[in-house]
C-alpha cells in the first residue's frame, strides 16, 4: 500500500463512494459521509462532515491527508466556505486538491465541444457554482491542484440509470435532448483515471469525458434498448431549434490510450439489466 494519505469529500455519493472503492486497496484512504448509513458509521476511515453545519477544518487536522479529492454535493454557499478553507489547507500544508468540475462550466458555449484551456462560461446556477471554485483553485501553486470536468456520468448504480429504470417500471415519460450533443463516461473509467492521475502526480485540467460524441436521445434509447426489451415513452424535449454542445474534449492533458473510452463502449460494457 502507498503512504498516500487521501481524503475523499462527499465519500458516500455515488461518484465519491466509486473513487473510494477504487482507491481503498491502494493508499490510505479516508471519507466524509452524511447520509445516515450505517455502513458508514462503524467504518474507521469514514468520517461524518455536514457540508452545512461543520467546519472543514477538523476533518482534514484530524485525517492530515496529502491529497484532498473533493466530490462534495449540497448547498451551495456551504460548498463555496468549504472549498475557500479546503483552498487555505493546501497552500499551507503538504496537500494537493484535486476537484470533480462539470461539463457545464462551459454551459454557455453551445456551437462547439470545449478544450481544457478554453475560457469558461456558464448560463446555469450549477456551472457558476463549478467555475466559483475553480477559479478559487487557480490561486493555488499549479502543482498543488488538478480539476477533472467531468460530462453526465452512467454506471449500472448510478442515478442517471436508475432513473430511467424507474420510469420503464412505472411507464413514465424518459426525457431525452434530441438536440443536444455531449459526451459521457462511466463510474468505473472515472475512477480508473483519477487512480492514474494520482500515481503519476499529474496536476491542471482534465476533461475526462469519452473521446467521441452522441446526440443525447440516441444515447439514452441505446442505453434503453441495453436495460431489456422495454417499448418506453419518450418525451422530446426541445430547448433551442439549433444542435448544441455540451461536450468536453482533451486536447491538452490527453490520458494514455488505455485509459480513453467511447460512448459505445460505455453502452456495451457498463449497462445492464
Amino acid at each position: 500500500m502507498d503512504s498516500k494519505k487521501i481524503l475523499i469529500l462527499g465519500a458516500s455519493g455515488f461518484i465519491g463512494h466509486a473513487i473510494y472503492r477504487e482507491l481503498r486497496s491502494y493508499f490510505d484512504t479516508y471519507g466524509t459521509y452524511n447520509s445516515a448509513r450505517r455502513s458508514f458509521e462503524g467504518n474507521q476511515q469514514f468520517i461524518k462532515y455536514d457540508l452545512e453545519a461543520d467546519d472543514i477544518f477538523p476533518v482534514l487536522e484530524k485525517v492530515r491527508p496529502q491529497i484532498v479529492i473533493s466530490a462534495v454535493r449540497g448547498n451551495f454557499a456551504s460548498q463555496i466556505q468549504a472549498h475557500q478553507h479546503l483552498v487555505e489547507y493546501v497552500a499551507e500544508n503538504n496537500c494537493r486538491l484535486i476537484f470533480l468540475s462539470s461539463a457545464n462550466v462551459f454551459d454557455a458555449y453551445s456551437k462547439y465541444p470545449s478544450y481544457e484551456n478554453d475560457k469558461t462560461l456558464s448560463e446555469s446556477i450549477y456551472g457558476r457554482l463549478k467555475i466559483k471554485i475553480e477559479n478559487m483553485m487557480m490561486r493555488l501553486p499549479s502543482d498543488k491542484m488538478a480539476i477533472l470536468r467531468v460530462p453526465m456520468v452512467f454506471g449500472n448504480s448510478s442515478p442517471r440509470i436508475k432513473e430511467i429504470k424507474n420510469l420503464i417500471w412505472s411507464n413514465e415519460p424518459i426525457e431525452v435532448f434530441p438536440n443536444l450533443i455531449m459526451n459521457v463516461t462511466h463510474d468505473d473509467k472515472l475512477t480508473q483515471q483519477i487512480h492514474y492521475l494520482i500515481n503519476q502526480n499529474k496536476s491542471g485540467i482534465y476533461h475526462l469525458g469519452s473521446k467521441d460524441l452522441v446526440h443525447h436521445e440516441d444515447f439514452i434509447k441505446e442505453v434503453v434498448e441495453r436495460i431489456g426489451k422495454f417499448n418506453p415513452i419518450f418525451k422530446r424535449v426541445y430547448t433551442t431549434n439549433d444542435d448544441r454542445y455540451l461536450a468536453v474534449l482533451a486536447k491538452t492533458n490527453k490520458l494514455p490510450k488505455n485509459l480513453q473510452t467511447t460512448y459505445q463502449e460505455i453502452i456495451d460494457h457498463h449497462i445492464s439489466i
